[in-house]
């Protein structure tokens, strides 16, 4: 069997699970997605992307519901507000996460791009390549899938978001992709889980600070996000090829 064969093969077997997994689940609980997830198709396989942002402690409630043990992984860009590094300890305590993991840039080459850790004044996709693109393949070795907190109503290249995709090789699981911003405000509410100290201030969705403004348009959670750029997506969730040259 040729070696084209055999990836066309593979590629047949992942569309039929995305296809499988979508047709069964996309109406589904987050909660019972991520069972099946976890417990069903992607055993000790699986892990989470978080920024510990404005929405996170949804996704990571029901995480330590499921599996408190579940690897989290989270991308210290060295631009967050300290009042994200704050939150991200106080939920890591109070949702009883064993295994939060931090990557970081690679300081060789954020010496070499970044000296003085302005890029984002000049080209924030090289910025963001650096501080959270770059460490990404390192932190998902080992993994077959991963989670996200993605949700449609964010807007953009979400609204057609499927609660199961593959990309770049692995499996992609959006559990909060039919999520109202309702359904997030009664979370936090049903879990008494604390918001995001910047929330308050008129930040809805939150990144590094050098990119992260209070929210433009009250009717769009991610207005603050790159404002006055065509950029909406910090290049984590856009595949490989889409991606522009960063440095």
């Amino acid at each position: 069997m040729s070696v084209s064969s055999i990836k066309t093969r593979v590629a047949e077997t992942v569309a039929e699970q995305v296809e499988r997994l979508n047709g069964e689940l996309r109406d589904a609980s987050a909660q019972t997605i991520l069972r099946a997830a976890l417990v069903r198709e992607w055993v000790g396989k699986t892990t989470y992307v978080s920024s510990f942002g404005a929405e996170s402690a949804c996704m990571l409630a029901l995480i330590a519901d499921v599996d408190p043990s579940m690897p989290i992984i989270f991308f210290d860009t060295g631009m967050h507000f300290p009042q994200t590094l704050d939150y991200r300890d106080a939920l890591i305590e109070r949702l009883g996460l064993t295994d939060v993991r931090t990557y970081r840039p690679d300081e060789a080459e954020r010496t070499r791009v970044d000296p003085k850790n302005n890029l984002w004044k000049t080209d924030t996709d090289a910025c963001c390549n650096l501080r959270k693109v770059a460490p990404l393949a390192p932190a998902l070795e080992g993994f077959d899938a991963w989670v996200t907190g993605r949700k449609r109503f964010h807007g953009g290249a979400r609204l057609s978001l499927p609660v199961f995709e593959h990309a770049d090789g692995r499996f992609k699981i959006n559990p909060l992709a039919n999520w109202s911003q309702d359904d997030v405000d009664l979370l936090f509410e049903q879990y008494q889980l604390p918001r995001h100290p910047l929330v308050a201030q008129g930040y809805p969705s939150i990144g590094c600070w050098p990119c992260t403004s209070p929210a433009a348009d009250p009717t769009d959670v991610r207005s603050g996000r790159w404002l006055g750029q065509d950029k909406s997506e910090c290049g984590l969730h856009v595949d490989k090829k889409e991606r522009p040259r960063a440095f």
